[in-house]
């Protein structure tokens, strides 16, 4: 490449943002393929080494290109026609102010064949779990997210080889238009995103991926290169509280990388020279401890577990925080379950030929309904701006549901018009996909009334959060059999069953008398069961 070209180059990096033409990388009928391949790389080292800040990073991967990603590149330049371009899959935005997805899965790989409308992967967002499939025609050529990991809108979750014309706002390309060379913005991006120290991994990411690990950090930093000690902030931390300097021990780790276990092999070491295993002679081992108390307990310490908020518990956090605001109020009661018990025991067998678990759960919701038609105002949501109470018609009732991923709350919608058994068919089919992980938005988002059957793991009473918008929760606790008087004015006492039941609720919208009310309309279905199904449509 001429000397002319390379100014000319430096010059289009040096060119704000604003002048930059579309981000794109293929080959052009006038430009050879291994021209654009040493166009790219150059490209990328000058906006590295003269630190390129004027291009936002829209575009930054979470993890950086691999050395398989730009093997490939390198490999296939030969092999790249004038109709083909390298084409980033770029997040798009899912609506709803979701500004991120946790990556749940991958359905590709590296070097797949990929259709249009093929899934590409499953993400999680705050709200829902989602597949995304593919907008193109193409060859997978590298993965830029890690399973587990956060992507942003707008980053690129993978790249693909991709015919010319697919999507030109997308393609990465660089064209020469003129005496002007058009410089890809994701390779400064890049760039920026390598001199990030957070683009240094953990000990066990370095150790689990091996060679391609290796092959990354000898592309950023090396000890003969850098002044920086090669390790993380935990084993840093590690190294301090035991007055260990890092910079003495030879690391084991990729480039001399020092890991965590080198620091604990020497506090090992540290330990067997204060306990007297030293493997000296008895006169050395003895004038070695002498000088430690070994009535002194040594343990080796032990390293916090950071966990990162992801999924339904970044939900949680979200929910929580909001009900912060909420001036709670809160009203307890038992009730007498042993007649419904008795009725869905009848029951049961009928609904199990249909294929339906039935359980006391969808008696709740639809006793819950019809005390809700009683009790409008409980179904409600308030709206501070406008100083209004919106009272809904329909009964999108919530159930805490307890899954892997975290506590969930799932919304049968419409209860005012079904029956149980419509409500337990909805049950059994929103359970399962909980357990799945495959809860659509719809099936979990804007509850008009919630209901928590803590009382499935155990406990009795409690105090229930509202989530807003909603100005009322329910949290039904353990049933027991318990001893109980059959009336006020008999001494005889029997057993029955007795379920606690806590009810939260917004002091703004609802007051304590309104609130008791409801609790009493609701027991009286959930006692007397028959009275449920006189007024059910």
């Amino acid at each position: 490449m001429s000397t002319v070209s390379i100014s000319r180059m430096k010059r289009a990096l040096l060119r704000p943002s604003s002048t930059l033409p579309t981000r794109t990388l293929s080959s052009s009928s006038t430009v050879r393929p291994n021209e654009v391949h040493n166009n790219f790389l150059l490209s990328y080292h000058l906006s590295f080494h003269n630190r390129i800040t004027s291009v936002p990073p829209s575009h930054v991967p979470l993890v950086a290109p691999s050395l398989r990603f730009q093997s490939a590149m390198a490999n296939d330049a030969s092999d790249i026609s004038p109709s083909t371009a390298l084409t980033p899959f770029l997040l798009a935005d899912i609506g709803e102010g979701i500004a991120e997805v946790e990556l749940l899965q991958w359905f590709i790989s590296p070097g797949s064949t990929v259709r249009q409308f093929d899934r590409v992967c499953q993400v999680q967002s705050d709200k829902a779990s989602v597949e995304i499939t593919s907008r193109y025609d193409g060859v997978v050529k590298d993965l830029c997210a890690e399973v587990g990991g956060v992507v942003r809108v707008g980053q690129p979750l993978c790249f693909m080889e991709t015919q010319r014309g697919n999507d030109k706002e997308e393609t990465l390309s660089n064209v020469v238009e003129g005496e002007r060379l058009t410089v890809p913005a994701v390779a400064m991006d890049y760039a920026k995103y390598y001199e990030e120290e957070s683009f240094v991994s953990d000990d066990h990411d370095a150790m689990d991926h091996g060679d391609d690990n290796r092959s990354r950090f000898s592309s950023s930093s090396s000890p003969s290169s850098s002044s920086k000690l090669l390790t993380s902030p935990a084993v840093r931390k590690l190294g301090k509280e035991n007055n260990i300097d890092l910079s003495t021990i030879k690391g084991s780790g990729p480039n001399g990388r020092v890991l965590k276990s080198d620091v604990l092999r020497l506090i090992q070491q540290n330990s067997n020279v204060l306990n007297g295993d030293t493997g000296l002679a008895p006169s050395m081992a003895h004038a070695t401890t002498s000088a430690y108390d070994d009535s002194i307990p040594l343990s080796l310490p032990q390293e916090d577990e950071i966990l990162p908020i992801r999924g339904y518990h970044r939900l949680m956090v979200k929910s929580m925080t909001s009900s912060l605001t909420v001036p709670h109020m809160v009203y307890t009661d038992e009730i007498n379950v042993t007649s419904l018990q008795s009725l869905r025991a009848t029951l049961k067998p009928r609904a199990a030929d249909k294929g339906i678990k039935l359980t006391l759960l969808p008696f709740f919701l639809k006793a819950a309904s019809l005390a809700l038609k009683r009790f409008p105002t409980v179904n409600s949501s308030i709206d501070m701006e406008r100083m209004e109470l919106v009272v809904h018609k329909r009964h999108d009732l919530g159930v805490a549901v307890d899954t892997e991923r975290g506590l969930v709350v799932v919304v049968v919608r419409g209860c005012e018009a079904r029956s149980v058994e419509g409500i337990a068919v909805e049950l059994g089919r929103l359970f399962a996909l909980a357990a799945e992980g495959n809860l659509t938005e719809e099936d979990i988002s804007n509850p008009t009334f919630t209901l928590s059957n803590i009382g499935a793991i155990g406990g009795t009473y409690m105090s229930p959060v509202v989530l807003p918008p909603q100005v009322a929760i329910g949290a039904m606790g353990k049933i027991q059999r318990l001893p109980r008087f059959i009336n006020d004015s008999s001494m005889e006492v029997e057993a029955v069953q007795i379920m606690p039941i806590s009810w939260g609720g917004d002091h703004r919208a609802i007051d304590g008398a309104t609130m008791a009310r409801f609790s009493n309309a609701w027991k009286h279905y959930v006692e007397n069961p028959q009275s449920m199904m006189f007024e059910m449509r």
